[in-house]
């Protein structure tokens, strides 16, 4: 997937259907002088309804059409006869979407399930037919009731990528590098801060034909909880993973520092994603030497006393495949 495809953010108007009119027949049948009312209900508007699809990843088709309109509902007939409901129309979304009032910006509902449909507005109610209102003092009523309007709303979708494992890490630690080196994406790399916009997804193959997938989450800034630097686009992708891999490079100024300031800007954003499980791995530990990873090992031994960490180079190959083996492990604890 390209990343001008990744599309997380869109906004898109919905409309509903009319309910249809109720019929106002009076019952004609030859040698009957008198029939009565018999004019039938009208159907209702149809619905628009928001679809969990698991084969869609982005919300790139909602780039190109943007307004949903169901059908209306038909009138009703004679002989009591109900008027069709309206076309119902289907908004197909990937699993992680969640639906927003745009005016309000109240979070309406969440597609986490595949098949899952929520009504994101609802069709108007037929009119009833004439028939309804028949009384001893009213034999031969000629009203009948007109259908509701359908509802008119803005929403705006907005993708939680669903991935198992999220890399965190400031703009170019190698993150696009690593994910390249173990799943067959093929994210856009560079030397330069920022080079990924969006969100990139890989399926690391592991042993005995197993897998799992992560997500390459845009480089986090210091001030990133309060909006800096599109903060806000790439922090809600970390909310649906199960595991944080933060990814800090060898050549760090200070790694504990940088560790500290990643988390508390997840702290900051929101405290609950202090509670997924995390791993330390410090890239591009190619340029290291033993003795000086050694002398590393004693620093950072004290400093990470909670969480765990190991070495790896993308580049070298250098503990990747003991990287694959602890995700696996903590994903399936």
């Amino acid at each position: 997937m390209t990343e001008g495809n990744f599309v997380d953010y869109v906004k898109v108007q919905a409309q509903s259907g009319n309910g249809g009119k109720g019929s106002t027949h009076l019952h004609r049948e030859k040698y009957v002088a008198k029939g009565g009312p018999d004019g039938g209900d009208g159907g209702r508007g149809g619905h628009v309804i928001v679809r969990g699809n698991e084969n869609l990843w982005t919300l790139v088709s909602f780039k190109f059409k943007k307004h949903f309109k169901a059908g209306h509902g038909e009138h009703g007939g004679k002989q009591r006869s109900s008027g069709a409901d309206g076309e119902d129309v289907y908004m197909d979304v990937p699993l992680g979407t969640v639906v927003k009032d745009a005016e309000t910006k109240e979070t309406l509902f969440e597609i986490t399930e595949n098949g899952e449909e929520k009504i994101l507005v609802k069709g108007g109610i037929g009119g009833r037919g004439n028939w309804h209102f028949k009384s001893s003092t009213n034999q031969t009523p000629r009203y009948a009731q007109p259908g509701i309007s359908g509802e008119d709303i803005e929403v705006i979708l907005e993708l939680k990528v669903l991935a198992d494992v999220g890399l965190v890490g400031f703009p170019n630690a190698g993150k696009s590098t690593l994910l390249s080196v173990i799943t067959s994406a093929k994210p856009k790399i560079a030397d330069y801060e920022f080079t990924t916009l969006k969100p990139n997804l890989g399926i690391v193959q592991h042993r005995d034909f197993q897998s799992f997938v992560m997500a390459d989450i845009p480089g986090i800034i210091e001030g990133a909880a309060e909006g800096k630097g599109l903060g806000h686009y790439f922090l809600r992708h970390i909310e649906r993973n199960a595991t944080l891999l933060f990814l800090i490079p060898a050549d760090s100024n200070d790694i504990s520092k940088e560790y500290d300031i990643l988390l508390d800007e997840l702290r900051r954003y929101n405290p609950e994603l202090l509670d997924k499980e995390r791993l330390v791995a410090i890239s591009k530990s190619d340029m290291l030497d033993e003795e000086l990873m050694n002398e590393m090992r004693t620093e950072l031994d004290e400093d990470f006393k909670d969480v765990p960490y190991m070495f790896i180079s993308s580049v070298a190959q250098l503990g990747i495949t003991e990287l694959k083996d602890r995700l696996w492990a903590m994903l399936n604890n």
